[in-house]
């Protein structure tokens, strides 16, 4: 069924391609600023823009600005020089007093994307076109961060009072987590948060006409119903196909099944400061590096990769991926689980008739998350460590771990600029001025913190990198991370439908084609 807004645009039933688009789950939100997560940002790149775009070669492309350098006079200075002839869907002109609105909202402090822009000084509208946003130092590889930062229309967001973002982990209510106005190639039509979000495609648009018209987005959370619906002919495009049933769709006449690389780790993480933890209290087994050494030990990534993951992931010792800068072969190396050693060191601890402990895991985010618990679960019992598996969804999950609320959890990172200090920024770093966000951990170390912020205005790269490799040597002997491996994608649908693997997992159905 068509949309009004499709058929306003003069789109006839003939000329319209609805592509039916199903996931495991929804965006949290559709305030552009206010949850960093890859389904929330996947369905806003649709709606909103951002001035620059990752290609799926893993390249940066021109999207609302079409150019970008340092000043030459003042190396602090990025300048932006915007797209003309762009509006929003309400008809408003897209100009650069809408980039530094938009500056000013993404770094304020309700911000889940603040973390990316911890050096930026501000941001001026030189004329309607060129932007020059102001950095505390030389920021060489700051451009890389802005594949996710999505630009809103600066008379919008004053008209609903919408200066600030949701605060998500706050469980806020605002005008921008239901509607949106993006420059977007699609528009909003209607949105049944968890059950359907309709989209259309935008006849203002800057650039060509998608084959998709009309996208209808349903989040499916259990596995065979998903995978039900794409057979049944319900859904034209299943994102987060089951490992279980890949080789299946793939034999399935009328079905193509495209696999790849994703660019995100998998990974356990505990609260490692606390004198006491929620679910030991008056006690903190994971201050103990030993008992951290010992839960290294009793994971088997192997095992996992084989009997939960049927083949379909990359198992590692280092949280980031082979393609982003920072990675080392060597420290990405694991070794077998060695179970006797692990009791011997639990002994030494302290810790000889084990402790029990709740382990929280999202069930309907990464690929097989709660079996990948499930797994940890049974290796960690037999070194004496009783984890209460406490499985929900990530709608809970992520503000949990944001809030400090859980002592032990499994969480999944990508990491959309290929750097490391994305992954240190964010879940390494102590809690301050923007970083930190996402440190479930409450690792503090003030030297690998004063490193981390070196990062941002250092334009030696041949020191900058030297420094990355310093600080993901302190945190592999620390062990702030039990990384179990990098995740591979599938995507499955139709044959008639061609859509590449982003690495980035997310998307676009304006690259759909039809046969």
């Amino acid at each position: 069924m068509l949309s009004a807004a499709m058929l306003g645009a003069g789109l006839t039933a003939a000329q319209a391609e609805t592509l039916r688009w199903a996931r495991v789950g929804d965006a949290l939100t559709l305030d552009p600023h206010s949850a960093n997560e890859g389904p929330t940002s996947t369905l806003l790149h649709h709606i909103y823009e951002t001035l620059v775009r990752r290609d799926t070669d893993g390249s940066l492309k021109p999207r609302l600005a079409t150019e970008w350098f340092i000043h030459p006079d003042d190396p602090t200075v990025w300048v932006f020089r915007l797209r003309e002839g762009v509006t929003f869907h309400d008809g408003a002109a897209f100009t650069a007093e809408d980039v530094v609105a938009s500056i000013t909202r993404v770094t304020s402090e309700t911000s889940d994307f603040k973390g990316l822009h911890t050096a930026v000084a501000g941001a001026e509208a030189i004329d309607d076109y060129t932007v020059h946003i102001k950095m505390s130092g030389p920021s060489p590889l700051y451009v890389q961060n802005l594949t996710n930062f999505f630009v809103m229309d600066k008379g919008w967001i004053e008209a609903n009072g919408v200066e600030t973002p949701q605060d998500f982990k706050a469980g806020e209510e605002k005008f921008t987590v239901r509607n949106t106005n993006g420059t977007g190639p699609y528009t909003l039509v209607s949105r049944d948060p968890e059950v359907r979000t309709v989209l259309a495609a935008n006849p203002g648009h800057w650039d060509a006409a998608p084959a998709v018209t009309e996208i209808v987005y349903t989040p499916i959370k259990e596995a065979a119903t998903r995978v039900a619906a794409l057979l049944s002919g319900e859904v034209d495009f299943v994102q987060d196909v089951p490992v279980q049933d890949i080789e299946r769709l793939s034999n399935t006449a009328g079905i193509s099944v495209t696999t790849g690389a994703e660019n995100r780790t998998i990974f356990f993480a505990y609260d490692m400061t606390s004198d006491s933890l929620k679910s030991v209290p008056g006690d903190n087994p994971f201050k103990n590096p030993q008992v951290r050494e010992a839960m290294a030990l009793a994971l088997d990534r192997d095992a996992i990769r084989q009997v939960v993951m049927r083949g379909q992931s990359v198992p590692g010792g280092q949280n980031v991926p082979p393609f982003v800068n920072g990675h080392d072969p060597a420290l990405d190396a694991y070794s077998a689980p060695d179970y006797d050693a692990a009791k011997a060191l639990m002994t030494e601890a302290g810790y000889a008739d084990g402790f029990s402990v709740d382990l929280h895991c999202p069930n309907d985010r990464y690929i097989n998350d709660e079996a990948i618990c499930q797994a940890y679960v049974g290796m960690l019992g037999r070194i004496g460590i009783k984890a209460n598996l406490v499985s929900q969804s990530r709608t809970i999950h992520f503000p949990a771990i944001q809030n400090g609320e859980v002592d032990f959890y499994l969480l999944g990172w990508g990491v959309p600029t290929f750097d490391s200090q994305y992954v240190f920024d964010f879940l390494v770093h102590s809690p301050a001025d923007g970083r930190g966000g996402w440190n479930g951990s409450r690792y503090n170390n003030p030297e690998i913190d004063a490193k981390i912020e070196s990062l941002a205005t250092e334009t030696d790269l041949a020191k900058r990198d030297a420094t990355i490799a310093e600080i993901w040597q302190t945190l592999q002997q620390d062990r702030v991370f039990l990384m179990v491996h990098n995740q591979l994608l599938a995507y499955a649908a139709k044959d008639n439908v061609e859509i590449a693997v982003h690495p980035e997992n997310q998307p676009s159905m304006t690259t759909v084609t039809f046969k």
